[in-house]
């Protein structure tokens, strides 16, 4: 049994969960939105503190991250549960159980189903292996893993998990990583900022009314969430999976990268290649020539890095130095063919590429 973080006691035995940003407000009995939150009798759980439903040693590329600790592993653990209803997640089978309430995508409300009489009867119903914090880091430390990522579904529905877990890693020099729908509350992100240190925010597009349909919640947070972690000094790279007919115009990309860069230059963005799953099936794989397109939007908005994904081979996963324009990271994929960065630097002008440990 553990009592979550961030919520408030509301009158009637309700409660108002303030970990995301829907403020699923929660009736005796039943679950806020994503699923793995439950109120029992006025107070709020979480059932998913010690239920890993995925953990894998991963390239740090995969999450993906090209600043950050380059050529590393990471230890990446995941839970069962998610506060978005992505039409085209491809996690699906895992981040859409158990059912939580349900997301009505044109008011972004919640209205959470009865479930069951016990703490016990719930925790049952979850999936996934026992596995406590201690336990996480030192499994990543003896897979001499440099960092842990949180990722596969949302970190922030099993931030009680990730919290303690972060705390004992960034004690035993182990680093930390959101792989994030940027759905979190200031008041969280905060908390858990002196353990994290570095996130791949997933930038959906920039339509407030397409982002709801797509996932069942609003841009806006979103957007707040990615200039907190600037603010609270995370390392971020900022992801836009690239969806035909969706999110692929020239006037959105280029609203996407501009929005980027008045946070910050140096962040690296991701666009990447959808292919069509869960249910969003009726759409086509995303084209290389309409990456290749969005590249050069995000260069031109004034972006450094700009990072083509999930096509291999093309020459956009390389890093090339934003001053000089010489060849400092060569990749395939997810693995790392060549690496010239020396001490933070580029060998042929001196420049500092920006990132974390490079």
């Amino acid at each position: 049994m553990k009592e979550a973080m961030f919520y408030e006691k509301l009158a009637e035995g309700r409660v108002l969960c303030t970990l995301c940003s829907l403020y699923c407000k929660v009736r005796p009995g039943r679950r806020g939105a994503c699923g793995v939150r439950v109120n029992l009798e006025g107070i709020l759980y979480t059932l998913v503190y010690d239920k890993i439903i995925s953990r894998n040693i991963d390239p740090i590329e995969k999450k993906p991250l090209f600043h950050f600790y380059p050529g590393s592993r990471s230890y990446s653990i995941a839970t069962v549960g998610c506060n978005f209803r992505c039409l085209h997640c491809q996690n699906y089978e895992i981040s859409q159980q158990p059912k939580g309430g349900r997301i009505d995508r044109e008011s972004g409300g919640e209205e959470p189903e009865v479930l069951c009489l016990s703490l016990r009867d719930l925790e049952a119903r979850i999936p996934g292996e026992a596995v406590t914090p201690e336990e996480i880091v030192r499994a990543a430390r003896s897979a001499g893993c440099q960092s842990i990522s949180y990722t596969y579904t949302e970190p922030t529905i099993f931030y009680e998990l990730a919290y303690e877990t972060a705390r004992l890693a960034t004690a035993e020099g182990i680093a930390n990583v959101f792989v994030t729908n940027g759905f979190i509350t200031e008041k969280a992100l905060e908390a858990i900022a002196p353990y994290l240190q570095g996130a791949n925010i997933d930038l959906k597009n920039f339509n407030e009314s397409a982002h709801k349909r797509m996932t069942g919640a609003r841009l806006g947070p979103v957007l707040d969430a990615i200039k907190w972690y600037k603010r609270l000094g995370i390392w971020i790279e900022v992801t836009t999976l690239v969806i035909p007919g969706y999110n692929d115009s020239e006037q959105e990309l280029r609203q996407i990268a501009e929005f980027v860069r008045g946070v910050g230059e140096e962040i690296p963005w991701h666009v990447t290649q959808f292919y069509p799953t869960y249910r969003l099936l009726d759409r086509d794989r995303t084209p290389v020539a309409a990456l290749r397109r969005a590249r050069e939007i995000g260069l031109k908005a004034g972006l450094r890095y700009v990072y083509e994904g999930n096509v291999p081979g093309e020459g956009g996963e390389n890093t090339y130095c934003h001053a000089c324009k010489r060849l400092l990271v060569e990749r395939y994929g997810f693995a790392m063919l060549s690496y010239r960065i020396k001490e933070g630097r580029c060998p042929h002008c001196g420049v500092v590429i920006p990132g974390v440990g490079l």
